[in-house]
């Protein structure tokens, strides 16, 4: 499968789990986003990175980075590989000494060594097909109603046709909810599948 290159959209705070974050990789030659839900520790270590802040005492990840370097390890590359029952999963890959390895990792973890070693983020079609959210269709919709619509729990999202879920996902975006818009965009792709 080719390998896609991915950015850090941002990192939004999701209202539906508590503590949790909802780290948006996206793409450049398209508009798909891939919203992955990660804990608050590695929301703090991905953004400490990206704004170039210094913890007085080296966080996790700077450990890891730090240890990397005196050792003569470098990251190529990390790649977001699967998408299986609703979890992300990705690997590092290293080189030593001309040599590499591959290491699996939780994306939140992959992505906060990315961001320190100034490394590609990855991922390939078949994982942004299904679990990537289409802003393109999203924009292409008709315009909003202007009552607001009450977010169902994930369970209900079934009952709900078509025309419903697209309008609930964008809304989901538009708020940066991305959690939400996970679960309703999981909901259509498989609609499409059937």
């Amino acid at each position: 499968m080719n390998k896609i290159l991915l950015e850090v959209v941002g990192l939004s705070y999701s209202y539906s789990q508590s503590g949790a974050y909802a780290l948006i990789l996206g793409c450049k030659e398209s508009d798909l986003k891939l919203p992955i839900i990660i804990g608050g520790l590695e929301a703090n270590s991905i953004a400490a990175a990206i704004e170039g802040h210094e913890s007085r005492r080296p966080l996790t990840h700077d450990l890891m980075y730090s240890f990397a370097k005196n050792y003569g390890i470098t990251i190529k590359h990390v790649i977001i590989n699967a998408f299986k029952e609703g979890i992300f999963f990705s690997q590092i890959v290293c080189v030593k000494e001309g040599e590499e390895s591959i290491i699996d990792a939780r994306p939140s973890d992959a992505v906060a060594l990315a961001v320190r070693f100034k490394c590609p983020i990855l991922t390939n079609s078949g994982v942004l097909e299904e679990a990537g959210i289409n802003m393109r269709d999203i924009d292409t919709q008709e315009e909003e109603e202007e009552d607001a619509i009450i977010y169902p729990e994930k369970d209900k999202y079934e009952r709900l046709d078509d025309n419903t879920l697209k309008q609930l996902l964008r809304e989901a975006i538009d708020k940066e909810e991305y959690e939400i818009a996970s679960k309703i965009n999981e909901e259509i792709n498989k609609r499409k599948n059937k």
